[in-house]
This record gives structure tokens, C-alpha cells and sequence, in this order.
């Protein structure tokens, strides 16, 4: 059974960093994209970042250009999201999920990521 388990979430005033943690097991981990989404109260869940499987691609949505960093470590079966200069619009539960589809790109489309994660609160203070 796939698990993704995130970490790393918390309160953090704005202008502060956060760095999140996915772990995930159960599947070959190099062979999937992983992405990180995001979706705060009374909102849609929204694509914020995906890495390929070795972490040579990335992409961003604008909101997390030029202040969010998506990394991973195979070795570790882990992936990252550095995020820096925090808004309080950044405010979200914050989800890892994996992806087959277009390989070794991912989608940026949540709809196409079959495993997710429980999701880590972050809420940024003004």
C-alpha cells in the first residue's frame, strides 16, 4: 500500500520559511513525479509545484515562482518544498501526491496524481 506522509507545516509570520517533507513507501519512488498542491478554506486544491523522477524538471505555478523550491532525494524517497518569503495567502493545508502520467514530467492537473498525502497545515501570519 502507497503512503505519502507530509511533515514540516506550522505557523510562521509572514515574510518567514517553511521547509515541507513528503516521505513516501510502498511504490518505486525514482519511477513517479512528484508534485505538491495546496488548498485553503472555502477554496479549490491548486497545483503549486512538480519535480520529475530525477529532479532535473521542475515546475512552478506562479504564485510559488521566484519563492518556493521543489526538490527530492531518491535516495531517500523523500521530496521537499522549500518555501521562503511566506504570505499569508500562502496559508493552506498542503499536500504531496504522486503521479505515472506524462513521464518523468508529471502534470501539473490534480487529477492526475492517484497517491496523496494527508496534508500539513501552514498558516502564515501577517
Amino acid at each position: 500500500q502507497v503512503q505519502l506522509v507530509e511533515s514540516g507545516g506550522g505557523l510562521v509570520q509572514a515574510g518567514g520559511s517553511l521547509r515541507l517533507s513528503c516521505v513516501v513507501s510502498g511504490r518505486t519512488f525514482s519511477s513517479y513525479a512528484m508534485g505538491w498542491f495546496r488548498q485553503a478554506p472555502g477554496k479549490e486544491r491548486e497545483f503549486v509545484a512538480v519535480i520529475s523522477w530525477t529532479g532535473d524538471h521542475t515546475y512552478y505555478a506562479n504564485s510559488a515562482k521566484g519563492r518556493f523550491t521543489i526538490s527530492r532525494d531518491n535516495a531517500k524517497n523523500t521530496v521537499y518544498l522549500q518555501m521562503n518569503s511566506l504570505k499569508p495567502e500562502d496559508t493552506a493545508v498542503y499536500y504531496c501526491a504522486a503521479t505515472g502520467v506524462h513521464p518523468p514530467y508529471g502534470s501539473t492537473y490534480a487529477r492526475d496524481f492517484d497517491s496523496w498525502g494527508q496534508g500539513t497545515q501552514v498558516t502564515v501570519s501577517s
